[in-house]
Parts: C-alpha cells; sequence; structure tokens
C-alpha cells in the first residue's frame, strides 16, 4: 500500500519535529555553555571588567597591555619558546620510538605499554614526582651530579635560567607515549611491497625510511605537528604543579597566564584579551598547518 504524497510530506514533518525536540536540550546546552560563553567573553575583553566590579569600556587597551608591558612580553616569548623546543622534540622521540618498536620483536608490546604509561598517569602525580627528582636540596638529580663531581648543581625549578626548559622536558617525558602511538598507526599504512621493492634495489635502510617510509607518513606527521602545536599552548598541569609560573613569571605560558589573571588577580577583562589572543595563535598555526600540508604532502 502506497501512502499519499500529502501523508508521506506529514508523516516526514511529523518525523523532523521529533528530531528537533530530541536534539533541543544539546541545543540550548550548547548555547549556553559555549555560545554564550564565547561571545561574553569577547566584549569582556574590551572592558576592565572583575569580580569585585569595574566593566568600563577600554577598548583595545587591554590587548595592548599585552604586547607593550613587559610581562606580558615574557609570556608570548615563554610561550613561543615552548613551542619551539616542545613540537619537534615530540616529534622525533615519538617518530624515533614508532619506528623502533614497530619491528614486533618479542617484548614489543610491553615496551609500547609502558612508554605510553605516563600519557595516561595522572599529570599531577607524575609532575610531583619530577618535582622530587629536579629539587635542589633532595633530589634525585642534584645528588647524582654531586656523586659525579659538580659541586653547584643547578637550581632546576628555582632559576629561571632552567626552570622553562624543566616543565618542557617534563611535558615532552609524559607526551612521547602519546605520539608514539600515532606514528605506530601511521607505519601500519605503509605499503610493505613498497619498502620490500626498495630493498630488493639495493636501497639500505636510511634510503627505506628517507625515500619511502617518511613520505607516506606525511598526513601522519602533519597530524602530529598540528596537535602538538595546539597541545603547546595549552600545557597548565605540569607547570601549576611543578613551578607554578615562576620564579618571576620565567616558566609562565600563555594558558598559564591566563589562569593567573582570571582566577588570582580576578581581572576578566585582560584574561579575555589573553585568551582571544591565545585563540588568534592557534588558528594561525592551523592555517599555516594547512598550507604546508597542502604543498608537502606526498598523498
Amino acid at each position: 500500500m502506497k501512502l499519499a504524497p500529502a501523508s508521506l510530506s506529514m508523516l516526514e514533518r511529523e518525523y523532523r519535529r521529533v528530531g528537533f525536540y530530541l536534539i533541543l536540550p544539546a541545543l540550548i546546552g550548547l548555547v549556553l555553555f559555549r555560545l554564550y560563553p564565547i561571545i561574553a567573553s569577547f566584549f569582556i575583553s574590551f572592558t576592565d571588567w572583575n569580580v569585585f566590579g569595574g566593566g568600563e569600556w577600554v577598548g583595545l587597551e587591554n590587548y595592548f597591555e599585552i604586547f607593550s608591558s613587559k610581562e606580558g612580553r615574557l609570556i608570548l616569548l615563554n610561550t613561543l619558546l615552548f613551542a619551539v623546543i616542545y613540537v619537534p622534540g615530540i616529534f622525533f622521540i615519538g617518530l624515533a620510538l614508532a619506528l623502533a618498536l614497530n619491528s614486533g620483536f618479542r617484548g614489543a608490546a610491553g615496551m609500547r605499554a609502558l612508554y605510553f604509561l605516563p600519557y595516561i598517569t595522572s599529570t599531577v602525580a607524575i609532575t610531583l614526582t619530577w618535582r622530587w627528582i629536579f629539587s635542589t636540596r633532595f633530589g634525585l638529580l642534584n645528588n647524582l651530579l654531586l656523586e659525579f663531581g659538580l659541586n653547584n648543581p643547578p637550581a632546576w625549578l628555582g632559576d629561571p635560567t632552567w626552570s622553562l626548559y624543566t616543565v618542557v622536558f617534563v611535558a615532552v617525558w609524559r607526551d612521547s607515549g602519546f605520539y608514539m602511538i600515532l606514528f605506530l598507526a601511521g607505519l601500519q599504512t605503509v605499503d610493505q611491497q613498497l619498502v620490500d621493492s626498495a630493498r630488493v634495489d639495493g636501497a639500505n635502510r636510511w634510503e627505506v625510511f628517507r625515500h619511502v617510509t617518511l613520505p607516506l607518513l606525511a598526513p601522519t606527521s602533519f597530524f602530529v605537528i598540528l596537535i602538538a602545536m595546539v597541545r603547546s599552548t595549552q600545557t597548565f598541569e605540569i607547570t601549576y604543579a611543578l613551578t607554578g609560573g615562576g620564579p618571576n613569571q620565567s616558566s609562565t605560558t600563555l594558558s598559564f597566564y591566563i589562569y593567573q589573571n582570571a582566577f588570582i588577580h580576578f581581572d576578566m577583562g585582560y584574561a579575555a584579551a589573553l585568551a582571544y589572543v591565545l585563540c588568534i595563535v592557534v588558528g594561525g598555526l592551523t592555517l599555516v598547518h594547512h598550507q604546508l600540508r597542502g604543498k608537502w604532502s606526498y598523498v
């Protein structure tokens, strides 16, 4: 029995109405908890509003302060330096681990799990462990350096020269296993016949990697770079638990600086401006990534 066109139309409208009612709670939540905060924080970034009062329109003053103040420039420089070290470090270490553990030797599965374990462990727990290791007076690392004859080992967490590098080191150590898994997944897509053909033609391991494996890993590599760039601007827990952003803001990056201004100094206008600067930075990095991917991707 065939339904008349009018009946089909009524039935379709009823289905659409039911579907709309089903997604309405999610839409309300999206508007209240995503869209509204984005719009509200944008307008707040042009004011001097804080939780104790204020709210006067200051225009672009908050944005100018980020780039004109000494502290603001330091935070931006710290964020850039963090990314410059973190992204290449995580890329090469993750790729090296994946290549080493892709051969399928006995115990490889256990080694993969071992390297991935820090990523799924509580960040605060592993950071406190590293805080003890890097402790100036009682830390394992400085005690080892003293045993090897270095009488004045660095204050890894208390010296502005070393604090940011220490935070980056712990971040790379924690995240390496995650990027190793991404590269291992990418290596499974490499056509083994191409690898075997290259070896038959006389290519050594380096030549196979350079001319076969690496080009075929281009999509995975660009994805890893994108994720690493975004994560490098969002590091918070490690900074909070390891150094608290100190000493003298030497290890503070943009994401942690937003937290300081919003929830310690309660300067919501300035914090909102910082958040939008961070969004612009991440968006710019993403755009550059896609442009380079279009030029250099082999597949």
